[in-house]
Parts: C-alpha cells; sequence; structure tokens
C-alpha cells in the first residue's frame, strides 16, 4: 500500500526527519511511535502531503505522491485525523462527517443555487451514509447533537468518521487516544481494529504503548529524525535499543511490555 524510501526533510539546520525507509503492507495496522521530537508527526506531515521532501520517495499504490497537495492524496485514498482536534465547533455533528464527503458530492454552484431534484437527493443519501459512520465510530448518539455539545472523546471519534468519510484505502491517525481516559482509550483501540478488518490500511503516531502493542502488526520506531528499529511488537519490545531510547539504557528486558 505503501512505501517510503529514504525519505528526509530538513528545517534550517535541523534534520527533523533523515533517511527513513519503510513499508506497509495493505489491511495492516502500522504504527510509528518514537520519544517526543522522535519526528513522528514531520513524517505524517511528508505523508500526507503538508511537506516536501528534502529528498526520497512516496509510493503510494506504486504511484509516487512526495511532491502532490493532500487533496489530490485524498482523491487517490489516503485521509487522516489530526493530533489536536480539527472539527469544526459552528456546525452540527453530522455536518462535520459530511465535510469529509466532499470530493464525493456534485459541486455545482449552478445546482446548489436551484437545489434541483438530483442535487437534494445526493445530500440526503450523503446525510445518511454520514449517520451511519457515526453509528460505525461509537457515536451514534450525537447524530442530532450539534458539535460544540459532544465531548472530547466522542470528538475524536467524530474525526475519525469524518475521515472515513471520504472512502478512503488508508488511514493516518494522529495519536488517536491523546488525552483520552482508559475506558476511552480501549474504545478507540476496537475502533481501529474494527477499520482494519473492514479493509482499510491504518497507519498511526501513538504514545501509548499498550495500544499500540496490542492492535499493531508491525510497528516503526523513530528517534531523533532517524529509523532506530522495525518489527512486529514482540521484536520491537524486546529490542534494547528501543528500550533504551525510551527509559534509559539500564532498563531491564521486558519492561516495554
Amino acid at each position: 500500500m505503501l512505501t517510503v524510501n529514504h525519505l528526509s526533510i530538513s528545517f534550517g539546520g535541523v534534520k527533523a526527519v533523515q533517511d527513513v525507509s519503510f513499508s506497509v503492507g495493505e489491511g495492516k495496522v502500522h504504527a510509528v511511535i518514537g520519544p517526543n521530537g522522535a519526528g513522528k508527526t514531520t513524517m505524517f506531515n511528508l505523508i500526507s502531503g503538508v511537506y516536501i521532501p528534502s529528498a526520497g520517495e512516496i509510493l503510494f499504490r506504486g504511484e509516487n505522491v512526495a511532491s502532490m497537495p493532500p487533496e489530490q492524496l485524498a482523491r487517490r485514498g489516503m485521509s487522516r485525523t489530526f493530533q489536536n482536534l480539527q472539527v469544526c465547533m459552528n456546525m452540527s455533528a453530522i455536518e462535520n462527517v459530511m465535510v469529509g464527503a466532499h470530493l464525493k458530492l456534485n459541486q455545482s454552484l449552478f445546482q446548489a443555487m436551484c437545489r434541483l431534484p438530483g442535487l437534494r437527493r445526493r445530500d440526503a443519501a450523503c446525510r445518511q451514509e454520514a449517520a451511519g459512520l457515526m453509528d460505525f465510530v461509537g457515536v451514534g448518539s450525537y447524530v442530532d447533537a450539534h458539535a460544540s455539545q459532544m465531548p472530547y472523546g466522542a470528538l475524536k471519534r467524530l474525526e475519525i468518521a469524518r475521515a472515513l468519510a471520504s472512502s478512503p484505502s488508508m488511514l493516518l491517525l494522529d495519536e488517536p487516544a491523546a488525552g483520552l481516559n482508559n475506558t476511552e482509550t480501549r474504545e478507540i483501540e476496537k475502533l481501529i481494529r474494527k477499520i482494519a478488518d473492514s479493509g482499510v490500511t491504518v497507519l498511526l503516531v501513538e504514545h501509548d504503548m499498550k495500544l499500540v502493542t496490542s492492535i499493531s502488526d508491525h510497528i516503526l520506531v523513530m528517534d531523533h529524525g532517524s529509523k532506530l528499529a522495525d518489527g512486529t511488537p514482540q521484536e520491537v519490545c524486546a529490542n534494547p535499543e528501543v528500550i533504551a531510547a525510551y527509559l534509559g539504557a539500564s532498563v531491564p528486558a521486558g519492561v516495554m511490555q
């Protein structure tokens, strides 16, 4: 699904990502972890078209998309959420999800002004689809609510529903469990597995190691902008370099688990 080859980017004299290579298999859950400042979100911004790399290539379904803007990547099936909520608080919950489907909607100004029957039918179908996605992510009870009325944990799920509204083949989740309590985190864990089971490939950045190790098929570990290790959760958790990067060099083996 995704292949990253020798990817690098610098900001002034700071090498934020240095010669990183990895691949993500179709239908898998692939996590990117690392200490604060490791370059995880920068990597996400490179893959999703927010940044243009200084070197390297990003192959999405075999096509080099390293210089493509986010809207073109969305048309090709890549969608993402953000570490900090990007929810429109001046809209209803279901309207937020419908925004994610805009690439699939008729954008004719004439039809919108005249409110032609075909456009009204498509809008009604979009609203029904959005309600179904809200139910899928577990916030169906807020279908008639305003976004400003929803608790933080529900808003995190709402943002995932909006990302799914574009019918992506690959979903990038930037710290989906950030700020959630233990119960909400376990719900997000189940949702990510549910999304992967539906056929959507998932690439996520996350700090919660219990969540990462329980749902990931493969883990990439970054440190100071470089790839430190990659492998299965079991391989990564047993890697002495990974343990040292997180907790210090003299940590007993197995503590990451």
